[in-house]
């Protein structure tokens, strides 16, 4: 008997009012993959939808038939209605964090103020190497794309896939940890130099700067203050714009999805962000189990498959029927855990709507897998 309820994924896309779909989870777990199907479902469902993917692997690009993704969406060829559908396309993306920071800077600074920005050495590692700058991007790459599909109509439905984080929190944490850092205490010290007058320039600020001069270099720290300076006017731009992204994920027109492996540490995981969503005020649509096992089909429980193999072996039977009977065993055992740990999850998060997606044979790398797996998701309901 299923304790939670049943993700309705099809409503979930159909819904003219779901804009954005985010697909989270920790790193491994088949967020992609989830994505990518949930994307080209909704698209043969009748919507105009663009996927959004932070996938190092890039195996977004080969099942979706495109030799390579970057920072513009492109057309997904083989996009195919259901029966009695129309009108849907699907394009897909791969994000490029730092041509992402890049437009940032170039779109709120003048093109002289951009080009100093954007040659420094600071900001070439801050851009491409800061922890959460991945993070960041993702959201603000998001913002960008509601806003142009607000403005000309180019999608009615947006799909992200987040970034492979060490944690899933992260994604939300991010443009909060990389705005309080460009509006920190330290960044606002190293801009006394280039804004205040020479009275200013204390000896506690002397001594500060030589203590950084040592610890990271002349050189470095004119790059940085030189960095500083020419970002002063675009700090309230990275706070506001990473508020109006926070908030957009906080509307009815943004879907959650968390996608777990059917492991302790996967499922620990999307139980963490349940809450934080829950916390924060953010819609969940339910959790994606992915990669379950497919059920045994069997009343021959392990026990009697592991009594019925010692008493084979012990009469010198077939060798052969023993083995498969511990087979039998392990898959048995490892259903059961994985039944469990689920029951664990739903125990503690009841109201949490959920799809349990089987292991497929191989790996997805072409669009009849993505409609597989859209087609397993949608069976739930």
């Amino acid at each position: 008997m299923r304790l939670t309820p049943v993700l309705d994924v099809d409503a979930l896309v159909d819904d003219p009012g779901t804009g954005i779909i985010v697909c989270c989870g920790s790193g491994g777990v088949g967020k992609t993959t989830t994505s990518a199907a949930l994307a080209l479902r909704a698209a043969e469902r009748g919507r105009k939808v663009v996927v959004l993917t932070i996938d190092p692997a890039r195996r977004l690009a080969q099942a979706m038939g495109i030799e390579q993704l970057d920072n513009t969406p492109r057309p997904v060829a083989g996009v195919r209605p259901r029966r009695g559908r129309s009108g849907g396309s699907l394009d897909a993306m791969m994000l490029d964090m730092k041509r992402t920071f890049d437009e940032v800077v170039e779109g709120q600074a003048s093109p002289e103020k951009a080009k100093q920005i954007l040659e420094n050495p600071f900001y070439v590692a801050l851009s491409t190497s800061f922890s959460g700058t991945q993070e960041y991007m993702a959201m603000e790459k998001l913002g960008q794309l509601h806003r142009q599909a607000q403005a000309e109509g180019t999608y009615d439905l947006i799909v992200v896939d987040t970034p492979p984080s060490r944690s899933a929190l992260d994604f939300l944490d991010a443009p909060e940890r990389l705005s309080g850092f460009l509006d920190g205490r330290l960044i606002r010290l190293l801009l006394v130099p280039a804004k205040g007058p020479a009275r200013l320039m204390t000896a506690g600020f002397s001594v500060i700067t030589g203590a950084l001069t040592k610890i990271l270099g002349g050189q470095m720290l004119r790059d940085v203050q030189t960095f500083v300076a020419a970002l002063d006017t675009l700090f309230g731009s990275f706070r506001q714009r990473a508020d109006k992204t926070f908030a957009l994920l906080q509307t009815d027109q943004t879907a959650f999805v968390v996608v777990a492996a059917p492991e302790p540490d996967a499922l620990r995981e999307a139980a963490y962000f349940v809450d934080r969503l829950t916390d924060d005020a953010m819609p969940l649509a339910g959790l994606v189990v992915n990669r379950a096992s497919p059920s045994a089909r069997t009343e021959l429980s392990a026990e009697a498959a592991i009594a019925a193999a010692d008493t084979l072996e012990a009469s010198d039977s077939s060798s052969l029927t023993a083995g498969l009977l511990r087979l039998h065993a392990d898959r048995v055992r490892i259903i059961e855990r994985e039944q469990h740990l689920r029951e664990r999850f739903a125990a503690s998060h009841p109201q949490v709507p959920t799809a349990v997606v089987p292991a497929m044979a191989g790996d997805v790398h072409d669009l009849d897998g993505l409609r597989a797996i859209g087609d397993s998701l949608a069976q739930q309901a």
